[in-house]
């Protein structure tokens, strides 16, 4: 685990829910849930993300992750865009698929619009990164592989998943394989908890009760899996791309997916 104060900020900025991603107007079916009246306490609750962790979030979301920070780190972009392609073909459900991809490429903006001064020769930049003092002069600035990747982006010629995004800009910013992992598993929960509250089913303190919960749960998955090559990358979670489907055709939506 690192020690290095620059990259620890970076991590808690990407897994903060603070970070305008949009990760705000996705549950992931969660919505669909509630609407069906599966969840009904706080131990459901928790018993659903944690099916989430271990059957799409962990094999993978966190898979994808993971291998996206390495081909970062070596600078292989075409290992990055099969990573991303293979991340698209395995998510099922159509909303699933247009969060992420909305969420990846609001991130490449974001960076781009607030890390510009982040060049060569700034003294401020941080020292995670390989070129050009960390690789992070921002999505838009064609000097690494972060910035070659949002230009695929924005042509269309990748599907630019949050997930694959996460991995390449936490490894410019110096945050370790398994500390993105983290970072990107906690802001996956907190992000469905924050639905839920939202939705009106549960209070502060439940949703903190479970999160303390899930815990154990979120290292569990991520030290499992952060190792995992892209060609074990699938999910399985049937019942959550149905609801993610259901919920595509729902008549109440307060989430986009």
């Amino acid at each position: 685990m690192t020690t290095n104060a620059d990259a620890f900020l970076a991590a808690l900025r990407l897994s903060d829910s603070f970070l305008p991603v949009g990760g705000y107007t996705a549950s992931y079916g969660l919505e669909q849930y509630v609407n069906e009246d599966r969840i009904e306490d706080g131990d459901a609750l928790q018993e659903l993300i944690a099916a989430y962790l271990r059957r799409v979030v962990g094999p993978c979301e966190t898979v994808a992750l993971a291998n996206a920070h390495e081909a970062s780190a070596t600078d292989d972009l075409e290992a990055l865009l099969a990573v991303d392609e293979r991340l698209h073909a395995v998510t099922m459900p159509r909303e699933f698929r247009e969060s992420s991809t909305k969420a990846g490429a609001k991130l490449c903006e974001l960076l781009e619009q607030t890390d510009s001064r982040r060049t060569a020769g700034d003294p401020t930049g941080n020292s995670g990164g390989k070129v050009a003092g960390d690789g992070g002069a921002g999505c838009g600035e064609p000097v690494d592989l972060e910035s070659t990747f949002a230009d695929a982006i924005a042509a269309d010629e990748t599907p630019g998943h949050y997930p694959v995004v996460f991995g390449v800009v936490a490894q410019a910013r110096g945050v370790s394989r398994l500390e993105a992992c983290l970072a990107h598993a906690h802001a996956f929960v907190t992000g469905l908890l924050g639905a839920a509250q939202r939705l009106g089913r549960f209070g502060h303190t439940a949703i903190q009760t479970v999160l303390a919960d899930l815990r154990p749960t979120i290292r569990t998955v991520c030290e499992r899996h952060v190792d995992d090559e892209p060609r074990a990358m699938a999910s399985f979670a049937p019942l959550a791309e149905i609801m993610g489907m259901r919920h595509e055709r729902a008549e109440r939506r307060l989430f986009m997916s």
